[in-house]
């Protein structure tokens, strides 16, 4: 059963978007939430699967992809169960081998045994019909590299570059694929922090001079050495964002959320705290070293500097109040819709605002 149907999916998955990957847009199926997300006012595809099949891990990408393209489909829910962690839910509805991918009409708890064509078919006739839904491709925030733009993109002296050399052929490639889709758009409004990679199969020249000999292969070229050392740690999302904040001073979590520590510099930090405890007669001479501190900042770091200097001079002219009263201002316009940079600024200045507070 698992070979036809991961045979029929990958085909029929190709022809409604491209092998690209976004954040996991395929909703997580539990016993708690299982009749609260399907038999709804939607149809449901559900995926069936286990963390150890070969075949399931194929579909991982095509599977991300379909729930991608159907994010803002109304009418439709993309899915997924693990059976190793809900065994009685699959038990259920008779899964005996993985992947099963069945459909659950809309209204309804029972699935409906079409054939795989079938129910995509229908698929794309829900979520189309009457509505404005376009399928394409999702944007990658992985930057593509090929010989005409590698040394523009990693030589860059003012980011910190991750390159991936893959083969498309490569399974191990594959599988590391969606994850480090993801990875991209931890960063994706970080302008000095680079997620990329390199079709190695195709420019095995540029790749045998950076001595890759396997895929993939992950190098990272920090601002410091553009000769490149070579990644060693984990492949899961957690290892690669640890790295790259410890490597890069960058400040994210796996969500791509700016942590307390964004925007936080050590030497303006310590220059605040005495701001902060001496007598009002003496803070506009720590204010003189703070303006002195923020003129040596470069890259990202400037614009932090300046976030710091009207904070200092606010608390100076407003008194010990100014911060509390901002951080909450702040903190109400992140409660509201923002774009993801109008929130990543909030967060800085925030952080920037919380060292004011004695």
């Amino acid at each position: 059963m698992g070979g036809s149907w991961i045979w029929l999916a990958t085909l029929t998955l190709a022809f409604f978007a491209a092998a690209s990957f976004a954040e996991d847009d395929v909703v997580v199926l539990t016993e708690a939430n299982f009749e609260k997300e399907v038999g709804q006012d939607r149809g449901a595809l559900v995926e069936f699967y286990a963390p150890w099949c070969g075949h399931c891990k194929k579909l991982a990408p095509e599977y991300e992809t379909l729930g991608s393209s159907f994010k803002k489909a109304k009418s439709v829910l993309i899915a997924k169960v693990d059976c190793d962690d809900q065994k009685s839910l699959c038990s259920k509805y008779g899964v005996q081998g993985y992947p099963t991918l069945q459909w659950f009409p809309k209204g309804s708890l029972e699935p409906k045994k079409n054939q795989l064509l079938n129910i995509f078919a229908h698929i794309y006739e829900c979520a189309t019909a009457g509505t404005n839904v376009k399928i394409a491709s999702v944007p990658s925030s992985v930057v593509i590299l090929t010989p005409e733009n590698f040394d523009q993109v990693v030589h860059d002296s003012n980011k910190d570059v991750l390159v991936e050399f893959y083969a498309p052929w490569c399974g191990h490639c594959k599988m590391l694929a969606p994850i480090y889709e993801k990875l991209a758009n931890v960063y994706k409004l970080d302008e000095d922090v680079v997620i990329a990679n390199l079709d190695a199969d195709k420019y095995k020249d540029l790749a045998e001079k950076f001595g890759v000999t396997g895929y993939p292969t992950l190098k990272f070229f920090p601002k410091t050495n553009k000769a490149g050392e070579d990644y060693d740690g984990g492949r899961d999302l957690d290892a690669f964002v640890s790295f790259i904040n410890e490597k890069s001073g960058a400040s994210r979590d796996t969500t791509g959320q700016l942590t307390s520590q964004a925007g936080i510099v050590a030497t303006i930090d310590s220059l605040v705290k005495e701001l902060i405890s001496v007598a009002n007669d003496e803070r506009k001479a720590v204010l003189s070293k703070i303006e002195e501190e923020v003129e040596k900042l470069e890259g990202s770091s400037v614009r932090y500097g300046k976030v710091y200097l009207k904070a200092a001079k606010s608390y100076i002219d407003k008194g010990s109040e100014y911060a509390n009263k901002e951080i909450e201002r702040l903190q109400r316009m992140l409660e509201k819709s923002i774009s993801p940079a109008k929130a990543d600024e909030f967060i800085i200045k925030k952080n920037i605002l919380s060292t004011f507070v004695a």
